[in-house]
């Protein structure tokens, strides 16, 4: 009990500590209104049908690719009281799972954190990254405090361009079940069973996460060590190549020698980034399973609990993508690939059941993890213990810079922050996961004294 108080207490202090019933805003529908930022940048304004003191702060959430006008946080976070802009990019595409070039999506970002600050009533804008929103947000934050020469230094394999230079930064950040980066989750993703890179067809039975030979097996699978040693270090071993492929076509182009006189196509099959494609740990639940250090865990009644942070996902996907162009292959451009897909990895690399390693993090800034290295805002970071993506929290949160940064765990939430109802030990163990989410995220933006502006 006396472990439980003082965890419930540090989590106050942090301003994580589920906010008084009677504290909330009205919840009744919010009022919306559709918001042009730009050019095929669309947005809805969601505004608290009660106006507080809480709609001072707008929050901005967008994907990298995914359409997230709809996206719960918009409504949720409107109803305890925020401001809330969703918008889309001018790549979102529902259902495609490709994305633009990372670039252009900070310019239409820049729009919107532009529009928030004009808006009568706004005194603090902060940004929210789910998934591969973590991207887009923290890479974001961090050129708009370090300016361009940070996008630009010797170490990033793609320089960005100086019309990135002047974004208005924002107030705060939060990644909310963000992944690892674009970047990373299309290292996680390449197969290295392919033997053609021209092919998606023919692959190496040795290297196949599919072949029961290697451990596979439809309801969850235990790859023996030896396997899946091979396995990273061959992902690892392509990775490379295919950015060294990538950097050598763009020297082409960059003289006129290329296909075309401004970029040229390149597909990778067995590469394709959402989902649970071709990565060990989507279908070995032993992989990823747990933090290398003990955080809060938020339960089901709101208490939480401060140890070493389990996974309770279960396993997925049960069929190679390899061999499909659609649902298999990452379909992009050399320009694009440098941009939002590339990172450097180390002969370490690899992942174990704590974490990921011989990653070069700061050699993008399509990086979550090597982002917030830069970023001095208030940084809030959540894990959802319902799937694998929750374990980059830990890696984000260990490597950010900000004086103020929280992070905690969502006990049985899925990626998309709703109860994990096939992950419960008995119906109803985690509660609504949801309203958890969103609770936590608000009694961190309610926090006095948390914003300056």
């Amino acid at each position: 009990m006396r472990k439980m108080f003082a965890a419930l207490l540090a989590l106050a202090l942090a301003g994580l500590a589920p906010i008084p019933a009677q504290a909330q805003q009205d919840a009744s529908a919010p009022r919306t209104r559709f918001v042009h930022l730009a050019n095929g940048v669309p947005g809805v304004l969601y505004e608290p049908a009660v106006i507080g003191p809480r709609a001072g702060t707008a929050v901005f959430i967008m994907h990298s690719s995914a359409d997230y006008l709809g996206f719960p946080g918009c409504t949720e976070l409107a109803k305890r009281g925020y401001r809330v802009l969703c918008a889309n990019n001018s790549t979102s595409k529902s259902g495609v799972s490709n994305d633009g070039v990372l670039d252009q999506v900070l310019l239409e970002i820049k729009a919107g954190v532009s529009w928030l600050r004009s808006q009568p009533g706004i005194t603090r804008v902060v940004l929210l990254g789910h998934s591969g929103g973590g991207t887009i947000m923290s890479a974001y934050q961090y050129i708009a405090e370090r300016g361009v020469k940070a996008c630009q230094a010797p170490e990033k394999i793609w320089k960005c361009p100086d019309s990135l230079a002047g974004l208005p930064a924002a107030d705060g950040l939060m990644l909310v079940d963000s992944n690892w980066g674009l970047a990373a989750m299309t290292l996680f993703s390449i197969d290295p069973a392919i033997t053609d890179e021209a092919s998606g067809i023919a692959l190496d039975p040795a290297l196949d996460m599919y072949n029961a030979a290697n451990g596979f097996a439809p309801t969850g699978s235990r790859y023996p060590a030896a396997f899946v040693t091979r396995f990273l270090k061959a992902e690892g071993a392509r990775n490379n190549r295919l950015l060294a492929k990538a950097q050598a076509l763009l020297a082409k182009i960059e003289v006129g020698q290329g296909p075309y006189a401004d970029d040229a196509p390149f597909v990778v099959p067995g590469a394709v980034l959402f989902g649970s494609n071709n990565k060990l740990f989507s279908q070995d639940v032993g992989l990823l399973a747990h933090t290398a250090k003990p955080w809060p865990l938020i339960h089901a009644d709101g208490s939480v609990t401060t140890g070493i942070v389990p996974t309770v996902r279960v396993p997925e996907n049960v069929r190679s993508p390899s061999p499909s162009l659609i649902k298999g292959a990452l379909k992009t451009t050399v320009r694009n690939y440098l941009n939002n897909y590339a990172i450097r990895t180390g002969p370490d690399f690899g992942y174990d059941e704590q974490g990921v390693h011989g990653v070069d993090w700061t050699s993008t800034y399509a990086s979550p993890p090597g982002n917030v290295q830069g970023v001095s805002a208030p940084l809030l970071v959540l894990g959802m213990t319902g799937h694998w993506e929750y374990l980059a929290a830990e890696e984000i949160y260990g490597r950010a810079a900000s004086k103020d940064k929280s992070i905690a765990f969502i006990e049985g939430a899925t990626h998309g922050y709703t109860t994990c109802t096939k992950c419960e030990p008995k119906p109803g163990a985690y509660g609504d996961t949801q309203k958890t989410t969103y609770d936590t995220i608000d009694a961190w933006l309610a926090k006095p004294g948390r914003f300056t502006r």
